[in-house]
């Protein structure tokens, strides 16, 4: 896996693939069209974070790339590669209840805040990557 050299992009198997941790100054790139849905992420070595017609999706702290993401309704799958490690932020569903698995590891139920809110920490060495699923309860 690597970087992602044009910020955001549409996978062959329809997920999108976003950000660059090897940026030194923050890049954005905005209105990228994915299934009529406008995009916009902004990424460096510090911060990625992917919006979806004005809303938050994703934020790393610091910054990641994201590999064959997708959600629906109920499930959100993602690969997360990064040069350390990272705390990652998501926007699902108001006080619901999640299921999360990093690594094929059943991490636990966690429960979103208010906003809809849930961030996980991901132990991340150079180049490494993770596969994160968060599956409602």
């Amino acid at each position: 896996m690597a970087v992602i050299d044009e910020l955001i992009r549409e996978e062959e198997d329809g997920s999108i693939s976003f950000g660059n941790y090897e940026l030194a100054e923050k890049t954005k790139k905005d209105g990228f069209e994915y299934n009529g849905d406008s995009y916009k992420i902004k990424t460096f070595n510090e911060i990625t974070k992917l919006e979806k017609n004005g809303m938050f999706v994703y934020e790393s702290v610091p910054g990641t790339a994201v590999h064959e993401f997708r959600a629906n309704d109920k499930k959100v799958m993602f690969t997360v590669e990064g040069d350390k490690d990272a705390q990652v932020t998501l926007e699902l569903e108001a006080e619901t209840e999640y299921k999360v698995h990093v690594s094929d590891v059943y991490v636990g139920k966690m429960k979103t805040n208010l906003g809809g809110k849930l961030s996980i920490s991901v132990e991340l060495e150079e180049n490494d990557k993770v596969d994160v699923v968060i599956e409602k309860n």
